[in-house]
Order: structure tokens, then sequence, then C-alpha cells
């Protein structure tokens, strides 16, 4: 008899019309990418230094999981510490190159960050995000490969030494001994150590995908991640087809190795797919069957099924999942498998304390099986360093298990057995997508796919063929100072010195940021400063999208000079700052030695930077979130030449950008748009504001939020609107609240779909 009969095929389709089943089907595809010189792989050729500090790496790993890194560390070369590149220092010195021995830790992973942002800004440049995935597989293919190689190179040497001490006369000779010993050892724990190793290298990936990469994609990419990522970074990537009990037991469930073990996974993949056919789920639309993979690769749908094994029975979802967790306990109890589940998750935190000198199975199956439980008990006396305490204590719970338990235990087997499934599956995806990735190694045929234009190089940037830097466009930022005349003779008439008040509190704050930005400062008037931004043929450096957090920075610093003289009783500076993008390079005359720049965008920087003295009387009261308006009179009509020329502008303590630079920033990172209700200058309005994130190198990251308004026509005496233009201006926000609401925001997205 069934030990559930009153669940019937019928009544589990009705209790499953209580729950919303989703399904996933993974996929890694890379597209616009060129086929190699066997016309089937993608030829890569990975950065020579990068795959010198992954060999050395890897290789240390394995030494010190195996033991043997005395034995390894008296001939380890010395390698070079890299200096980053100078898109993460600026213009100046970098480090200087210090010789270490052996492989640092530090200098794989940031070696690693350093080729893959390198791969990222690449893909940026082609609109193709293909080149940054062709480029984490060639990674991960390079690891899958040192890992073998560096344990089997140990091992050689190994074997080695331990052949110096063959032969009838030295045979007892201790260190020949000690050397066979450690040989051994190494051999039967190779399972082990190049788990720990490769598990060390996943958290790596992991630690430089969460610390920068991520961050780095939303801001050159925006939107959703492509869904190729996940993939990536999938636990399963360096184990031997999947399959390695530590793991398992560590982060998913322990399942049987052998043909006759019940608890197999093609044996528990059946019992899923009719428990879930059973439940006579819905076809989805425009589907022609239920796909039941799809739906065992989704982790959330065992909690929206069974609740994971702890249904809320207070409302009638919850006794429906109550009700299909007794099925699916029943299903398991029938099939005989439960009690290997149960052991299995008994049997996980012994493995630290027993294995590997008892086998993971074997201690799994010791807990169920009486035979296996006294070889196990006979090992634990021959190995007296061992206690049989905690096997004892496992043997004790099993035997305390109640149904209650045991329906718990198969809630958390479905979590568990679905997170395996997917991650098996998004394994067989990887696999395929690696073996159509050649890492080329042999110069002779990275030349030939050179010549024929099929190669794919990261090289990181002390690697790569110096070229002569082109620039094709820049960027000009003026700083205005408002009011300087009246400001400096108000510090004269108290018999202070204006000169050391505009250094200490402008001048010299702004030089200090000039590498920070890669800035050049063109010219100093008396109450501005005029820096350039330079965009280089062939790199990827975000010119626009620096200006605009430098042009941020240079405002924040001025509000905080600003309190300091408040408090000594000083004038206030007032800023107005303009952003001008020429989408080419600017011109140059000579004055003897000296170079004077020539670019339209020095003008426009100009007119962006200034501010009429009637809207400024007529606004200074004004309560706004804004610091920049413009405006067109009814007085004023076009009469031909730029009609900019003829626009009212307010800009106090604004950052004003001209459009081109807007549609450059757009193309430089990805820029989210939010329509808000916001209050203006004529009451509630809805305002688009855009955000995004700007790399800087060295994983930070800035936020800014650009303000895109209508231009009103007004009347000048009143500045009451009478129509509304087609025309737009263009404001980098600088008023913390704005920016308090775009995080808000993110940060509720962030919860809703974690």
């Amino acid at each position: 008899m069934a030990p559930f009969p009153f669940l019937q095929r019928g009544s589990l389709s009705g209790l499953a019309r209580q729950v919303s089943l989703t399904g996933y089907s993974p996929t890694l595809e890379l597209s616009g990418l060129l086929p190699g010189i066997d016309n089937f792989r993608h030829d890569v050729f990975l950065s020579p230094t990068f795959a010198e500090v992954v060999r050395l790496h890897v290789q240390r790993l394995i030494a010190m999981y195996g033991s043997v890194e005395d034995l390894v560390a008296a001939d380890a070369p010395q390698i070079p510490q890299i200096a980053p590149p100078s898109f993460l220092w600026g213009k100046g010195e970098p480090p200087q190159p210090v010789a270490k021995p052996g492989a640092d830790p530090a200098d794989f992973k940031r070696m690693l960050t350093d080729l893959m942002i390198l791969a990222l800004n690449w893909a940026k440049a082609d609109g193709n995000l293909s080149l940054d995935l062709l480029a984490r597989l060639a990674v991960i293919k390079l690891l899958r490969t040192e890992l073998t190689a560096q344990y089997n190179g140990i091992l050689e040497r190994l074997r080695a030494k331990v052949a110096k001490y063959e032969g009838p006369r030295q045979a007892n000779i201790p260190k020949g001994v000690e050397f066979r010993e450690r040989c051994a050892a190494f051999q039967l724990a190779k399972g082990q150590l190049l788990r720990k190793a490769s598990q060390e290298l996943f958290q790596t990936l992991r630690e430089v995908e969460k610390e920068t990469l991520a961050r780095m994609r939303r801001a050159l990419f925006g939107g959703a991640d492509h869904p190729a990522y996940p993939l990536l970074l999938n636990r399963l990537m360096f184990s031997e087809g999947g399959r390695d009990d530590s793991i398992n037991a560590e982060h998913y469930v322990m399942l049987g190795n052998f043909e006759r073990d019940p608890d197999r996974f093609s044996t528990l993949q059946e019992i899923a797919r009719v428990f879930l056919a059973s439940l006579e789920l819905p076809v989805p639309e425009g589907q022609d069957h239920l796909d039941l993979d799809s739906l065992l690769s989704v982790p959330e749908n065992a909690q929206e099924l069974i609740a994971a094994g702890t249904p809320d029975e207070s409302s009638p979802k919850g006794r429906a999942q109550k009700a299909l967790l007794a099925a699916w306990t029943g299903t398991l109890e029938r099939n005989g498998v439960m009690d290997h589940i149960i052991a299995a998750y008994e049997a996980a935190p012994l493995l630290a304390e027993y294995s590997p000198t008892i086998h993971a199975q074997q201690l799994k199956n010791a807990l169920i099986n009486r035979t296996e439980r006294t070889r196990v008990e006979r090992m634990l006396q021959e190995h007296t360093r061992f206690s049989p305490a905690n096997f004892e204590a496992a043997l004790r719970r099993l035997d305390n298990y109640r149904a209650a338990d045991r329906a718990k235990s198969a809630g958390r087997f479905l979590r568990d057995f679905i997170r395996y499934h997917r991650d098996l599956r998004c394994l067989e995806v990887l696999n395929k997508a690696l073996d159509t990735v050649h890492l080329i190694s042999n110069q002779r045929l990275r030349d030939l796919s050179s010549i024929n234009n099929t190669l794919y190089e990261f090289l990181l940037p002390q690697e790569q063929k110096p070229a002569e830097e082109k620039v094709v466009n820049h960027v000009i930022l003026k700083a205005d100072v408002r009011d300087s005349t009246t400001l400096t003779r108000t510090l004269m008439e108290r018999g202070l010195n204006p000169a050391s008040y505009f250094s200490l509190n402008f001048y010299d704050p702004v030089n200090k940021l000039l590498s920070t930005y890669l800035a050049t400062k063109v010219f100093i008037e008396g109450d501005a400063v005029i820096l350039a931004l330079f965009g280089y043929e062939g790199r990827q450096e975000f010119p626009v999208a620096r200006t605009c957090v430098m042009a941020r920075e240079i405002i924040s610093i001025v509000h905080a000079y600003n309190e300091k003289s408040r408090e000594g009783g000083l004038p206030n500076l007032e800023l107005g700052i303009g952003i001008s993008f020429q989408d080419s390079a600017p011109m140059y005359l000579m004055d003897g030695n000296a170079r004077i720049m020539i670019s339209k965008a020095l003008n426009e920087s100009d007119r962006l930077s200034s501010c009429n003295k009637g809207a400024r009387r007529s606004l200074a009261d004004a309560e706004s979130l804004f610091n920049v308006y413009s405006f067109k009179t009814v007085e004023d009509e076009d009469t031909g030449g730029n009609p900019d020329e003829f626009l009212m502008r307010y800009n106090v303590g604004g950052i004003n950008m001209n459009g081109e630079a807007f549609r450059e920033l757009q193309r430089e990172i990805s820029l989210q748009l939010h329509e808000v209700e916001l209050p203006t200058l004529w009451g509630k309005g809805t305002i688009r504001i855009y955000s995004g994130l700007v790399p800087l190198g060295g994983g930070s990251f800035h936020r800014i939020v650009v303000r895109e308004g209508r231009i009103p026509r007004i009347d000048a005496s009143d500045f009451s609107v009478k129509s509304w233009t087609d025309r737009k201006y263009y404001e980098v926000c600088t008023n913390e609240a704005i920016y308090e609401y775009v995080e808000h925001h993110f940060t509720q997205v962030a919860r809703t779909n974690p």
C-alpha cells in the first residue's frame, strides 16, 4: 500500500495549480567572432606574463595542499611584479617593477583583473560582448590546463627524487624512505589537493567578478547582465565531469557513484522528472511540450513547490505545498532512496575529519549499511588519530529521525538536487563553449593566425606593441568663478590677499585632480580654469564620463572650502562649469615654443559656464534641486548663426554640458533613464534624468546623474513660461538629494530582483 494513498494523480494536479514554476535552459554562444586557422575554433593568445603567473600560482597551490612546498621552492624562478596599466594609475610615474621569488597570489588576482578589464574595454569599443566572453573562456581553459600540468610536473619531480634512492644499497636510507612516503601521499591525495587548489582559483574568479567586473559591465553595457556570465562562475567548472563527493557534500548533496547505487544522479533525475510529470503542469505558451529539465534547473522552484521542506500551513498555498511535500517524500521513500539522502547529509560534516583516509561514499554507506559500518569502525580503530565520537553521533541522529525530519530532508534535497542539476547542465554548455576556444601557445601558429587576421590577443599593456597615440576627440571643461572682480575688491578692502585666496581655495585643489582624471591644463584666466581631456584611437578611457566626475569633484571641493571660509568670516567662491565635447582633435598654433589650442569647444564651454545677470537676480531666491537652466526670451528671435548665442543661461554651482557631450557619454557608459515627478521653477513636473556608473580604474566607480531639460520661451520680466521649445539642454546634477534618490531606486530594485 502506498504511504500516501489520498494523493492520487488527479489531486496532485489540482494542488499544483496553487504554485507557479519557471524554467531555465543555459546557453553560451559566441557571435560575431572569426573562426581560427582550423576553421572551427577561435584562436586566442593570452598574455605570456599572465600565463607565467598562472603557472607559478597553480604550482604553488598544488605544492601547498600537497605538502611539498620545500621541494618546489628550491628552484622557483624570479618573476617581475608587473606595474598596473596606465588607466588604473593615471599619468605620471607608475610603480617600479620588483623581482619576487615564486608567485604572489596578489599578482594573479591583480593581473586577472587587469586582463579582464582590458577585454571588457575591447568588447565595448567593438560593440561585441562575445570578445569578453571569449577572454573569460580562454582564462578558464588555461587554468584547467595548468591544474593538470602542474600536478603532473610536481609528481615527476618527486619521482625523480625517489629514483635517486632506488637500488639495494639505498633502499633503507632515511631520505629515500621519506621521499617515497611523500610521493605516495601526494598521489593518494590527488583528488583532494586538486579540488582545494581549484576551489581557491574559483574563489578568486568570483571575487574579481564581484569586486570589479560585474560593476564594470553594468557601467559599460547597463541593463540586465548577459545570461552567459553565470555559466562562467560554475562551481563545478574544475571538477572531473562535475562529480566530486566533497564539493557535492559541501555545496549540493552527495550522490552515489556506482551502477548499483540507488541514489546515483541518473536515477534521482528520473524520479524527479516522473514526480513533476505527475503534477500535469500546463505547457508554456509557444511550446509543444513541457521541458522537465528546464524546471529542474531553477532552485526557486523547490521553494515554490514544497517550500523547500518547511511549508507554512496558514494559507491555501502553504497547505498545498505541505501536501505536495508529503507526495514528494513518499516518492523518495517508495524508490528506496530516502535513507541514502539522509545519510548523505549526515556524512557531509564527517568528511573534514575522516577523508581521504576513509572514502566519502564509504562513510555515507556505513551510516545505513551494517557490513560497511563494520569496515569503517575497524578502520577507525586502526587509525588511532581518528576519534569515532562524531561517527557514532551521526548514527544516533539517524536513529532519531521521525516523519517530520524525513520530510524536511526531502524538501532540502529537492532544492539541493535542482541546484546541482542546474550546474551540471551549465557545465555541459560551458564545456562545449570551451571546445570552441583554441589557446595558442606556439609562435608559429600565432604568426599564422595573426597573418590571417583570425587571432584574438589579450595582452597586458606592457606587452602590447607601442603605437603612436592619435587624438580622435577631446572634451573641454571651463570652471568660471562668479563675480571675481567684486570678490577681489572685497578681499582687498579687508586687507586680505586675493591671489592666495584663489590659489588655496580653487587653483591648487583643481591641480591635484589632473593626474587622477588624465586631464591637461589648457590655460588659467584670472577667474577661470580651462582643462582638456583627450580621446585616443584604440583606447577606452571614457573622456566625457571622467570629465563629468571631475566637474562634480571640483564643485564638491569648492563647497568644502566655502564652509571653512564661512567659519573664518571670508566670502564664498561661486562656480559655474561648462563641458563641451568635440568629435575631432583640436588644432594648435605656435607662439614661440608654446602651443595655443584652437577649438570650437573652447568657445562653447565658455557659453555653457556663463550665467546671465538678470537670470541670476530673478532666480536668486528660487528653491530648486537643480543649478542649471536655459531660457529663450520672447523678445529674441533667431536671426541665423548659432542659436545658442541667443539663449539666456543660469548656472550657479552647476555643470552645463552640450548635447554632443551627452551623446558621447551615452556611447561611453550605460545610462538608465528615470522619469520622476519633482518640483521645478514652475511647479511640480516630470523630470527626465539619466544615471550611470563611471569606471575610474582600480575597482573604483562613481555615479553621475544627468538631467535633460527642455528650453522654455519666457517673458524676461517675470520669467513666466509662454511656450516650450523642442530644444534640450543638459545638466550634470550636483545636488546630493538627486543622487540619494537614484541610489534608493537601485537599492529597491536590487531587493525586488535579488
